[in-house]
């Protein structure tokens, strides 16, 4: 029984319970101290993302080692499929309606393209990583589908899509002096960047450097997310006593801003107790590398570890200034179904590696 359920997995549980506790409540005190239908389906979909996780965790790692391209060539197709036919949101266009449901194939892109990568250096020697000419291919595998991200307009998801895929190129063994001359070049070649952004994207850079030039349009978001956290102090306002939030000064506080929202009510005590568990759980992510021979397993929790990183990273600085408004959820609080999907994914996965790690 111990080898079928290993004592490791027993952690990610009680930080996963922790953290999908605050996720609803959270959402209950966003929707007003209602149990109502945004509530119940958040509650839904943790059920249904727990069920999810347990069904990859049950599921043999090879199976997944072995159709990894075939799970990344359906999400890229549905990628084009949403380029030519989705469905239009908030002018947005990144949904494929199936009728009796919708998901974002962006979202499901971020772990896909992890165990394809992974299985792509599994497949290669030590020897032959050395050579520039083997990472053409997992170059292209995170570049094509972050242009056709980019394009929905998705700057967010597309740059930590290209975040992830460039940190796992890294690990798996590309040279450390041209990996820091490309990231110069990058940099220096990012205000050329510019001229390719949409407008609303644009404003959200100008909003950012200065939050009060427009402080009831662009600027709204930041400069009532920075009051709501800064009234938290430090122990809060209490459960269900956030003005921000209540008053609806604060928008999308179910969302992307759903660290504020907590922020107000809890304080500094609860933010810090939300970053702790975050980083226990990016911690073990990497920890559980330590127990696999197998290069695929390690490069994939890897890659797992540094979607959750980059993912909290990008939210927690969005809300409270540090970099500017991408749309970016916080994992398994923010209200939405495909955000939990992918984050569920990715803790099966690690479990399931580490069921199988013999």
């Amino acid at each position: 029984m111990k080898q079928f359920f290993p004592n490791e997995c027993k952690i990610l549980f009680v930080l996963l319970f922790f953290l999908l506790s605050l996720s609803f409540f959270g959402q209950y005190s966003a929707f007003g101290g209602q149990f109502s239908g945004p509530v119940q389906r958040h509650a839904i979909r943790i059920i249904a993302g727990l069920v999810l996780m347990f069904g990859i965790y049950l599921v043999d790692f090879k199976f997944w080692n072995n159709f990894a391209w075939v799970f990344y060539a359906f999400v890229f197709i549905s990628l084009i499929i949403v380029d030519l036919l989705g469905t239009i949101k908030l002018g947005a266009q990144r949904w494929v309606d199936l009728y009796f449901f919708t998901f974002q194939p962006s979202e499901l892109m971020k772990p896909v393209l992890i165990i394809a990568l992974a299985r792509y250096y599994s497949m290669i020697s030590p020897s032959e990583i050395s050579r520039i000419k083997n990472h053409v291919v997992p170059f292209l595998f995170t570049i094509i589908p972050a242009i056709l991200i980019f394009k929905q307009p998705d700057l967010g998801t597309a740059a930590l899509l290209i975040g992830v895929g460039i940190g796992m190129i890294f690990l798996a063994g590309f040279p450390l002096k041209i990996f820091l001359t490309a990231a110069i070049a990058c940099i220096v070649t990012c205000p050329f960047g510019w001229f390719f952004l949409h407008d609303y994207q644009k404003n959200r850079i100008l909003t950012f450097l200065n939050p009060d030039r427009d402080p009831l349009g662009t600027g709204y978001h930041i400069l009532q997310s920075k009051i709501a956290i800064g009234s938290g102090n430090i122990f809060g306002r209490g459960f269900l006593q956030g003005t921000q939030s209540k008053l609806n000064f604060l928008p999308e506080k179910n969302t992307d801003f759903i660290f504020t929202t907590i922020a107000e009510e809890t304080g500094f005590i609860g933010t810090m107790t939300v970053v702790f568990l975050f980083l226990a759980i990016c911690f073990y992510f990497f920890w559980v590398t330590t127990e696999f021979r197998s290069r695929f397993s390690k490069l994939t929790c890897c890659g797992l570890g540094i979607l959750m990183f980059l993912h909290v990273f990008i939210n927690i600085s969005m809300v409270i200034g540090l970099v500017p408004v991408v749309g970016i959820p916080l994992p398994f609080l923010s209200y939405g179904g495909s955000s939990m999907i992918t984050f569920m994914i990715s803790c099966g996965l690690v479990m399931s590696a580490l069921k199988n790690r013999k």
